[in-house]
């Protein structure tokens, strides 16, 4: 969707404003200073009101960042002048309506916030005047009018960004599906029979229900329900699979720590079920893989990691995730230290054979459900599905310290040992998945530059 150049936006702002007298544009710069609180305040009201804005609003750093925002936004689009400052204006409409479509938050519920600002700062300006204040009428529309106006350009970018963001969601749900589909398909069977042996095993040695491995926990479940289930998605078999895992773990299991004990009959009846929704998980995923072919796009050509491009997918994929189920996440941005030190001492082709083992090593210690990327050049970004705060941090240790002790081969049998700094950041259920990056880039600056073969975890905010 192609959108207005700013020259043309700025122009048009312009000519709205030169519609309405000096007098009426400073009346409504200056209620505008005086009530920005009065009416932030009454913004969010309204908006917690409704279910689906309250879903966004209701984190307290939201609500405390956004209110005094939302002061300095209601300021500054009366606060404009007829030249200068309207660029900056226009700037600022297009920057929120790329983060409302980052966070995706939902058009309809910007505009319904957007009326109701409307209406109360007219019904302040008619508190104020006199009705037969020449001014007022004038007022009030000078300010549905910018505020149109902000709608517009805000929807703009919104769309533009929306846009983008679909492409590429569906083209990661198409690599998603395709990638390394030979090795996954099997990687995936092992897994859920691995699951099922040692739930059988520790069902015959006779462990509590509380005891027993969960399904969703396994592998398979954190690879199902973090990448499999959005690969698939729509799909029935995907549904029907998420379904049994469901059944498993909150029906059948928790059956066998039932008071009284279980009649040898019974026990033989749960077993069986166990078995055929086990059974069905396998079917429904063998039927799943038929229907892919391999796919390369989307994969970065040195490492074969995911590239950058799809990074925007996952995170938003993983927020709304976690906002569902209550569940945590963490990112590590990891950097090579002294990566150019490597390419000027032993040259490209060593740096990038280092690349390419140390991409092998983030691999082989990540599971099932979790993601790595290659940013470009020699940065790194792991995100941690599943976790709290003490297991990341030593799931982050744990690959430093295996990074560092491992020999990295080079070109004409050379080698060298190769460190990495680590900056952790765990989502704190914030919507925009830029805070948490900037956290955790913030972090891996407080590493590189703390002396570096360390992990250093983001402060809260």
């Amino acid at each position: 969707m192609p959108r207005h150049s700013p020259e043309r936006l700025a122009s048009e702002w312009a000519q709205l404003l030169a519609a309405f007298p000096p007098e009426v544009r400073q009346l409504v710069g200056d209620q505008a200073r005086a009530r920005c609180e009065l009416l932030a305040s009454h913004f969010y009201e309204q908006m917690l009101q409704d279910s689906q804005a309250s879903h966004f609003l209701s984190h307290d750093q939201v609500q405390s960042r956004l209110h005094a925002s939302m002061q300095r936004w209601i300021v500054s689009l009366f606060a404009a002048g007829l030249d200068e400052e309207l660029p900056a204006v226009i700037a600022l409409q297009t920057q929120v309506g790329e983060v409302h479509a980052r966070i995706d938050v939902p058009v309809h519920l910007v505009l319904r916030g957007a009326r109701h600002l409307k209406a109360r700062f007219a019904a302040l300006l008619q508190e104020l005047l006199p009705a037969e204040d020449a001014r007022l009428f004038p007022a009030v529309r000078l300010i549905a009018d910018v505020i149109d106006l902000a709608m517009e350009i805000m929807s703009q970018a919104y769309a533009s960004s929306h846009e983008r963001n679909s492409r590429a969601e569906e083209a990661y749900r198409l690599f998603a599906v395709a990638q390394n589909i030979g090795s996954e398909k099997e990687r995936q069977r092992a897994a859920l029979l691995d699951w099922e042996n040692q739930l059988m095993f520790d069902l015959a040695v006779g462990l509590e229900a509380s005891q027993l491995p969960r399904i969703g926990s396994t592998e398979f479940g954190l690879w199902f329900r973090h990448k499999g289930s959005h690969a698939f998605e729509g799909t029935p078999e995907a549904e029907l699979i998420l379904q049994a895992m469901q059944h498993i773990d909150e029906v059948l299991l928790p059956m066998f720590g039932l008071p009284g004990g279980v009649e040898p009959r019974e026990r033989m009846q749960r077993l069986r079920d166990l078995r055929e929704q086990a059974k069905s998980i396998g079917y429904h995923l063998e039927r799943l893989f038929e229907q892919v072919n391999e796919l390369e796009a989307g994969r970065d050509v040195l490492t074969r990691l995911l590239n950058r491009k799809f990074l925007p997918v996952v995170l938003g994929k993983e927020i709304a995730y976690a906002r569902q189920r209550g569940n945590r996440f963490a990112v590590l941005a990891v950097d090579v230290d002294h990566f150019k030190q490597i390419n000027d001492r032993f040259g490209h082709d060593a740096g990038d054979q280092v690349l390419q083992q140390l991409a092998t090593l983030l691999s082989n210690h990540s599971r099932g459900g979790d993601y790595v990327f290659r940013l470009g050049g020699e940065e790194f970004l792991m995100l941690l599905v599943d976790v709290s705060a003490d297991s990341a941090l030593k799931a982050a240790e744990t690959l430093r310290k295996k990074i560092a002790a491992d020999l990295f081969r080079l070109p004409h049998e050379q080698s060298l040992q190769v460190t990495v700094s680590i900056g952790l950041a765990l989502h704190n259920g914030h919507p925009d998945y830029q805070r948490l990056l900037r956290r955790a880039d913030e972090a891996l600056y407080r590493a590189k530059h703390g002396g570096r073969n360390r992990v250093v975890v983001a402060a809260e905010e």
